[in-house]
């Protein structure tokens, strides 16, 4: 396939996207810490929470392939 970006752009915009989900993870865990910090934690917020996280180490595992793919061309 012939890519109009070079493999380095695309690499850069790879990692801008794992930048952007790395501060999102972070802020869901300040969340589930402020949550946690209340006298009655609603669990359904902590739960919905932490399902927020996982979400996001899964699309920060897909880029992570696509990065692999990326640097195996």
């Amino acid at each position: 396939m012939t890519h109009i970006l070079s493999k380095e752009e695309r690499t850069q915009i790879v990692n801008s996207h794992k930048k952007n989900l790395a501060m999102n993870r972070y802020n869901l865990e300040i969340s589930i810490l402020e949550e946690n910090a209340k006298v009655t934690p609603d669990a359904t917020q902590t739960t919905s929470l932490n399902a927020q996280v996982a979400a996001v180490d899964l699309q920060i595992a897909a880029l992570d392939e696509e990065l692999a793919s990326i640097a195996a061309e």
